[in-house]
């Protein structure tokens, strides 16, 4: 078929066995590039040198490999404290969210994902985003972008969970008078949050926010949003798996 591969079967196997496991990863994110890219072109969108999408690949899976390192559990080390997602109570939604700072001016990203008691994921995003001054911004503009989406796709019970403590004081302080840089992007949470039936708003600690901080950080790989209904966001299975094995 090529080049005395018999087929798709045969050529994975020989690369399992010739290639190192780093070069293995590195062909099937290649794959999933070249398939993006059929999508994208499919729905009228514009065809990248094949080197560009190499280059992509390549990308992506450092920044897959960096997000994967803030996942080891460290709770046994001796004086850090490790705080596990916990599912929300039954027929409740918890919305966990992250903001992600981009380093050599890039940007920033946005992560969010919806989950039932089940921890089975309702709706996930990763979205990209512009220039920020701090973490704060970001934090605040990926609560934003998170209640955005819950609200479009229906959901009015939420229990929201962020690991910023600032946002997540201030977004307590409903409809209190600011004068900060950031008090607009208040207001339209404080709006977003007037138009749910209930809410519960919670600070937790990095380690109980992994999914929405691994969706962050892959924000960087896409061209604006990526969206996931009912279905468990590639970019994020393994932080899911923690998260599965600690609640």
């Amino acid at each position: 078929m090529w080049d005395g591969f018999h087929d798709f079967r045969h050529l994975v196997e020989e690369l399992m066995v010739k290639k190192t496991a780093e070069e293995v990863d590195l062909f099937w994110v290649t794959c999933w590039q070249i398939w993006q890219q059929r999508n994208a072109v499919s729905r009228g969108g514009v065809l990248h040198h094949p080197s560009r999408l190499n280059q992509r690949a390549m990308d992506y899976l450092k920044e897959y490999c960096d997000a994967m390192d803030h996942l080891v559990v460290t709770g046994s080390s001796p004086g850090v404290v490790t705080q596990a997602w916990q599912p929300p109570p039954c027929l409740q939604y918890k919305l966990n969210f992250d903001g992600a700072i981009f380093e050599g001016g890039d940007g920033s990203g946005y992560g969010a994902v919806i989950r039932n008691d089940k921890g089975q994921v309702m709706v996930a995003i990763s979205a990209k985003g512009g220039a920020v001054i701090d973490s704060e911004e970001v934090e605040a503009l990926a609560c934003r972008k998170a209640l955005e989406v819950a609200v479009d796709t229906g959901f009015t019970d939420l229990i929201i969970e962020g690991d910023n403590a600032a946002v997540m004081k201030t977004i307590t302080q409903v409809q209190q008078e600011t004068y900060s840089q950031l008090g607009l992007i208040y207001e339209d949470i404080w709006c977003l949050l007037a138009g749910l039936n209930s809410v519960m708003v919670s600070c937790v600690r990095r380690s109980a926010n992994n999914v929405a901080h691994v969706l962050a950080k892959h924000a960087r790989l896409v061209a604006n949003e990526l969206v996931w209904m009912k279905e468990d966001p590639p970019p994020a299975v393994e932080a899911l798996y923690l998260d599965s094995n600690l609640s």
